[in-house]
């Protein structure tokens, strides 16, 4: 009977494998439902592989592994096994007779199993392929672009060619996603001229991507991010596919959209409710793996609501022995950006990262740095040692950018006590520095400066004269731009004091030599810098109104607020005021319902500071539906008319007869006692008394800026009458006494002189 089995068993395995080998090897390696089962029939046909052949072989076997989860998969397993090398010497047999298909295909399925760039194959398949270069077809090019910049080719002579290959078939490519897979690959070496072309026809080409393609949208958005452009035309036809999808893409794939957005500075309210929601249902499935729920923390931490962010936090607590060096960096970041006061969990994250100090890269220790001192933390020996680590880095430190970060972040320890080693690295590379790492620097020495209490004379004196240094270098590259486009790469690294104390006429100068290139493409970066610089120049203003009434056309809604925000800050009505409030109010009019809640509140604002009061936006903010939308963008909306929770600067008494009025200032609290004229005993007066420091005036001229302007309003509407006291009066030689000041007070109170 067992015999009878047994050869009935056999004639069935031979009548399987006579089956299986009857048909064609492509449709047998289509059937096999295994990596071992390809290699079975590749070891048994290895001599009599065709081009065709390996090339089914590769796409099956990378086809397995995209079946796979991230966790599932098994490359390293499979690029190690006997008969993968032996499909790797078949091919480099076979490469010229490949179809180009073939051959791309099979070098971006090589590297997807992580195979070397050096292996000979990898070599040879892209020598094969540049010398078919001219002929690929837009989608061949688009995947042998990835290749390219997978190995890290961004600035090579072939991805140049690829370049210029794009360049003069741009107006034929019809293909959205392999343009945009071309773009990502080529940004890093096109001119702008160039990226405008790509950023047009990508426009243009959009409107064929249909809403399941998000990959393609996210390709645009990491394009714009390379080449620092926010171009809101297409970031709102992205940011609509990418809405309408959330409820399919998975943690990794917000993360990195959300990631973008940041760096583009485009919110979007609509895709951040949407994601939180989807992120909040993957919480019970990610609570068991470290490394999904790690991101998970880092993604939906800063946009969660408190309670979600105290179960976030627990359940991080308890896996945080588990944790490697990246991911405790990646929940220290998450949460610095949630400003979380945990203090069991701060304390945690602390004593893990102190066992990976060693281990992390320079611009790593500036953000645990960074991130420690946002938390509040405080441990002697952690600051110690990360302090010990910095200066041995910086020593050894020779490039510009390291030497940046580790200033930067040497003087944001505790304890910033100046160092010769800093100031004799950032001295040797002052030539070769950018704008960027020229303010760093500044910022740095600020800081020293500030929170350095035993600072010596002598330290003092180095620190006064490197910033002197760097006052130099920094004008000498203002002075090297001769266009607004190279200008602008420099202006916008200005920050801080640097700017307000050293830059900022020669910085609006500049401006004005080049205001005739100001256009729609850069009048709201221009608009914005204007903003921060609290320097009135008008002819850069009268500019600015000027380009947006002759081109609001080409402005798109979301650079309004920017755009009016000089304006509003600096307290200025244009000639064409108008036409140009006019002008912008009507390109929001189609956008309002989009727009971003809080966006549109500080729009609001803007206007008001400015005495402008559209009816059409005032009854679109003041209604149920869109207090709606802001209740629900703010979790816990309040109010606060001071984020900082202090009093309202100014104070105001009713004065009656027979009482001494108190009047309190907005930095000096003293009060200021006087006695009342007779003819006011049987009056009730109502003032409001406000001393304006140098942040109530432009930087120019005492001109009085728009907040202070607009609150002196606000009280005289109420039936005070105000008295605003500039700064530059009251420190005057001639109110340098007592009396004169008191006699100053009385006099604008009461109109009367001295008693």
């Amino acid at each position: 009977m067992f015999r009878l089995r047994g050869i009935s068993l056999l004639s069935w395995r031979a009548f399987q494998l006579r089956h299986f080998s009857c048909e064609p090897l492509v449709i047998q390696m289509q059937n096999c439902t295994d990596e071992e089962q390809i290699f079975g029939l590749i070891e048994r046909n290895t001599a009599t592989l065709s081009e065709h052949q390996v090339g089914c072989a590769f796409d099956v076997l990378w086809q397995f592994q995209k079946q796979k989860t991230n966790l599932g998969r098994n490359v390293e397993c499979v690029r190690n096994h006997p008969q993968f090398l032996t499909l790797c010497n078949v091919t480099a047999n076979h490469l010229e007779t490949m179809s180009d298909h073939t051959l791309v295909n099979v070098l971006y399925i090589i590297r997807q199993f992580a195979v070397e760039s050096h292996h000979p194959l990898v070599e040879a398949l892209v020598t094969e392929a540049w010398k078919r270069l001219e002929r690929f077809d837009t989608n061949v090019l688009s995947i042998f672009s990835t290749c390219l910049a997978d190995q890290h080719l961004y600035f090579s002579p072939l991805m140049g060619k690829i370049a210029d290959i794009v360049n003069r078939n741009l107006e034929t490519i019809q293909d959205m996603r392999a343009l945009s897979v071309l773009m990502v690959s080529i940004s890093s070496l096109i001119s702008r001229c160039f990226q405008e072309r790509l950023v047009n026809k990508a426009e243009l080409l959009f409107d064929t991507v249909d809403s399941s393609k998000v990959n393609t949208a996210r390709r645009i958005l990491l394009f714009l991010r390379n080449i620092k452009c926010s171009y809101y035309p297409l970031l709102e036809r992205c940011n609509k596919v990418l809405t309408s999808s959330v409820s399919h893409l998975d943690l990794e794939s917000i993360s990195k959209i959300l990631s973008l957005y940041q760096s583009l500075q485009f919110h979007s309210f609509e895709f951040i409710e949407v994601s939180r929601r989807r992120l909040m249902e993957m919480i019970p499935g990610s609570s068991g793996y470290p490394e999904s729920f790690v991101r998970l923390f880092a993604t939906l931490g800063p946009v969660a609501g408190p309670e979600i962010k105290k179960q976030l936090e627990s359940t991080i607590l308890l896996m945080s022995e588990e944790l490697t060096s990246q991911q405790v960096l990646t929940v220290l970041g998450a949460m610095e950006d949630m400003e979380s006061r945990n203090a069991h969990l701060i304390k945690k994250t602390a004593s893990v990262l102190y066992k990976y100090l060693d281990n992390y890269k320079s611009i790593e220790l500036l953000k645990v740095t960074q991130a420690l001192s946002c938390l509040h933390f405080q441990n002697k020996e952690f600051f110690v040692k990360l302090r010990e680590l910095i200066l041995s880095r910086l020593e050894a430190s020779i490039t510009p950018s390291e030497i940046c970060i580790l200033v930067s972040a040497l003087s944001m320890l505790p304890f910033p006590h100046f160092n010769e080693t800093a100031i004799s690295r950032i001295e040797a590379v002052l030539p070769q520095c950018d704008s960027k790492e020229l303010s760093d620097f500044v910022s740095s020495l600020m800081r020293w400066i500030q929170n350095d209490h035993k600072c010596l004379a002598n330290t003092t004196r180095k620190q006064l004269n490197l910033l002197q240094k760097l006052d130099h270098w920094g004008h000498h590259r203002l002075q090297q731009s001769n266009s607004l486009d190279l200008l602008w790469e420099e202006l916008k690294s200005l920050k801080g004091e640097w700017l307000h104390e050293s830059f900022v006429e020669e910085s609006v100068a500049a401006l004005q030599c080049f205001a005739d290139e100001i256009d729609c493409t850069n009048v709201a970066k221009i608009a914005s810098f204007l903003s921060k610089t609290n320097y009135l120049s008008t002819l850069l203003l009268d500019r600015i109104a000027s380009v947006v009434v002759q081109q609001i056309e080409k402005i798109h809604p979301f650079s309004i607020l920017a755009i009016t925000l000089p304006f509003s800050v600096l307290n200025y009505d244009p000639p064409q005021r108008d036409e140009f409030f006019g002008a912008c109010v009507q390109c929001l009019n189609s956008y309002v319902g989009t727009l971003d809640p809080i966006t549109l509140v500080f729009l609001g604002f803007s206007l008001a500071t400015l005495e402008y009061f559209p009816e059409d936006l005032l009854k679109k903010i003041f209604n149920i539906q869109f207090l709606a939308r802001l209740d629900s963008q703010l979790a816990n909306f309040e109010c606060i008319l001071d984020k900082r929770k202090k009093p309202l600067p100014y104070r105001s008494q009713s004065i009656t007869p027979g009482k001494s009025p108190g009047i309190y200032w907005e930095s000096d609290t003293s009060r200021v006692e006087s006695s009342l004229p007779p003819e006011s005993e049987r009056c009730v007066l109502r003032i409001a008394l406000e001393f304006l420091d140098v942040r109530a005036f432009c930087s120019n001229i005492p001109h009085l800026k728009g907040k202070s302007a607009m609150k002196k309003r606000h009280l005289e509407i109420l039936g005070y009458r105000v008295i605003q006291v500039p700064y530059f009066e009251w420190n005057s030689m001639a109110l340098s006494t007592k009396d004169a000041r008191m006699d100053y007070l009385r006099e604008h109170i009461f109109g009367a002189g001295k008693s």
